[in-house]
């Protein structure tokens, strides 16, 4: 177990613990929460051996080994693949110990490297790796692909795959859930639930700390509270803690008024769906949490918009993608991502749009904002739309040598320019004032933004579109660097504003609140989405079991593939009608398809049959090396072995190409 009692930690002259003392169990699940600043990620670092304490005495079995997400970007041609069999320590220490052995020409060597080779998984070691990068969301064919090709966002999935490739007694999670979409979430919370180690994490997900963690540790006054239970076990025992400070009562209930905004507000709704009644469902907790809203620091709220058209916007028949990269030849077409859309936007709509990750929810917001041109269709705003846009790279666009003062006054003569002043205040001693309401006050407002925390950083893109009062919130991923209390505080405000919002976002507890409908961002369209997040969820779940079943069936290697939740649409499509005419056309279809696959499909079937013969001579070798003691045998066995191992690889990565060429030939 990992204790800690009476430990003393300071990172320079800030004590970050104090006489803190706490014992984590094997094989529990802890979520470890506080402000922002507390230590949380300290506490990390004197876990993973980076901080050592000051005093106290703090211990963590000798033998345990420990696996956590590296903060570094990578830079490396690896393929991502290759980059993430690496984090397998087990695994590469045994490679290495093959490689000295065979160099050595020591049989009894060689014959204990390839067995400890053997024992490391080096038989599946890259489709375990392939599963764990197809479930955060890559596809099949980026499976070989550089690590340096990819964003920075998906090398920080390829970082967390990596780190659970890693067999380990300790996982230390520090927000895995930042660069993830919902899809790639709902994957990681079911393989988080099968980890037999012991796990901690940090994260401001509240529903993903409800559904990976069953013991919560608190931060708080440099000290550590342990509290049986997950996130929402926590804060029901914290609330009734606090209800008993009466030093906190004034201010609780403040912030208990503003939360039956909120209530009434659903109340009213309770009769309208499926997504209506899961709202219901969390209005139960609201009055549970209040105390601890009256313990944050900080809320805002959206002034009232100077009007609200109806419809904000019309779309008919629009095509939403992206216009053919500078320098391209003449005549090089457009990148269409969505199409068709006719859909109507309406004042006081809640929407929240789902969607697999690549299917076109950013690319539908940054065209509404008006960030990209739609290709072809027509898009119609009501008169006076004032759209706030929250982007999910808008904290990078921030200027990194500017204070948030010299942000404000450059908004205000942006927004002046364009003549769309209606009332704000402009005077620098206003902007000042309208900074401390997003707690940027004294000197934080002539500090650097590039100096600053993605927390402050996303508070500060908060108070500029607040300031420009918007009618239209178009909110992509705005909770990535918001801790808990600032999230909530993000919720209520959400949920007072009176004009429209459409959220894309993979935080569960902000989409429940804030949304009343959902639609679905799916091969190449948008439609409503009939039903709620529990609905989406169990959909994810349900596919990827099946896609299990259909690669069992088919006795092939690719499991990775089948470990992925599969981004598809939880609509339903209007079927054609069964007339001859369709009929013939389908088959005529159907022909060409089955004669343009006919070639890849005879290899599959030779890759099949190779593979069988191979998984045979694998199982025999297997058999050999765990009943012989002869070290010339044990040795050419393993030899064997490894050639087979690597052959197998090989048959696999075409097998995946082939079927992949297939699909799309389907499609």
């Amino acid at each position: 177990m990992i204790t800690l009692k009476n430990v003393v930690l300071r990172r320079g002259a800030k004590v970050i613990l104090d006489s803190a003392s706490v014992t984590l169990n094997p094989g529990e699940k802890i979520g470890l929460v506080g402000r922002n600043g507390a230590g949380k990620s300290s506490l990390f670092a004197m876990l993973n051996g980076t901080l050592h304490e000051d005093g106290g005495d703090f211990s963590i079995p000798a033998q345990w080994s420990m696996a956590q997400v590296a903060q570094d970007m990578p830079e490396t041609d690896q393929s991502a693949t290759a980059f993430v069999v690496e984090g397998d320590v087990v695994l590469l220490a045994a490679q290495t110990e093959v490689e000295a052995s065979e160099a050595s020409g020591d049989g009894d060597r060689m014959a204990h490297a390839y067995m400890a080779l053997y024992d490391a998984g080096a038989h599946d070691a890259q489709a375990r790796a392939q599963a764990l990068i197809l479930g955060l969301g890559f596809k099949v064919s980026e499976l070989d692909n550089p690590v340096n090709s990819f964003s920075g966002g998906w090398r920080m999935r390829l970082q967390l795959a990596r780190a659970l490739m890693c067999p380990s007694d300790l996982l230390l999670l520090d927000e895995p859930t930042n660069h993830l979409d919902l899809d790639a979430l709902v994957w990681l919370e079911a393989w988080l639930k099968k980890y037999q180690g012991t796990m901690l994490v940090i994260s401001h997900d509240r529903e993903f700390l409800d559904a990976v963690t069953d013991v919560t540790v608190h931060i708080e006054n440099a000290r550590l509270t342990r509290y049986g239970g997950n996130y929402s076990k926590f804060e029901d025992l914290r609330s009734e803690q606090m209800a008993l400070q009466q030093t906190a009562f004034a201010k609780q209930q403040d912030k208990i008024a503003h939360l039956q905004k909120f209530i009434a507000r659903f109340k009213a709704k309770a009769s309208k769906a499926k997504q209506a009644q899961s709202r219901v469902k969390a209005l139960d907790r609201m009055e549970k949490i209040a105390p601890l809203l009256a313990e944050a620091d900080f809320t805002f709220e959206f002034k009232e918009p100077a009007n609200l058209p109806n419809p904000m916007l019309s779309m008919q028949n629009a095509f939403f993608g992206y216009p053919p990269p500078e320098g391209s030849p003449e005549g090089t077409p457009p990148t269409v991502i969505v199409q068709n859309v006719s859909k109507s936007v309406l004042a006081g709509q809640r929407i929240g749009i789902l969607g697999a990750n690549g299917q076109g929810k950013s690319t539908l917001v940054k065209t509404v904002a008006r960030a990209l041109a739609p290709i072809q269709g027509e898009m119609t705003e009501g008169k006076g739309l004032n759209i706030g846009y929250f982007a999910q790279q808008e904290l990078d666009v921030l200027r990194p040598a500017d204070t948030p003062l010299e942000h404000m006054i450059r908004l205000v003569k942006e927004v002046t320019a364009a003549g769309k002043i209606s009332g704000q205040q402009t005077r620098e001693q206003d902007l000042r004032a309208f900074l401390g309401m997003f707690n940027f006050s004294g000197d934080m407002v002539k500090q650097a933004v590039g100096s600053m925390s993605g927390g402050e950083k996303a508070r500060l893109v908060l108070c500029m579109i607040v300031w420009q009062r918007p009618n239209l919130l178009l909110l992509d991923e705005p909770t990535n660097h918001l801790d808990l209390a600032t999230r909530e505080a993000l919720s209520m405000a959400l949920n007072e504003f009176e004009g429209t919002v459409m959220l894309v976002s993979h935080d569960r507890a902000l989409l429940r609140a804030v949304c009343d409908e959902f639609w679905m961002v799916s091969r190449g369209g948008v439609a409503p989405f009939d039903g709620d997040l529990d609905d989406y969820q169990r959909y994810l779940l349900d596919e990827a079991k099946r896609q299990r079943e259909e690669a069992k069936k088919a006795g092939a290697a690719p499991a990775a593939k089948a470990e992925t939740p599969a981004p598809a649409p939880a609509e339903k499509k209007p079927v054609p009608r069964d007339t001859p005419e369709q009929r013939k056309l389908d088959a005529q279809r159907r022909q060409q398809q089955a004669e343009a696959t006919k070639p890849l499909r005879k290899e599959v079937e030779k890759i099949d049959q190779r593979m069988k013969a191979l998984n045979t001579e694998r199982d025999s070798l297997q058999a050999l090396l765990a009943t012989t003691t002869a070290p010339a045998e044990l040795a050419q066995a393993g030899k064997r072995l490894k050639a087979i191992e690597g052959e197998i690889g090989m048959l696999e990565e075409r097998w995946l190409e082939l079927t992949e060429q297939i699909e799309t030939a389907a499609v």
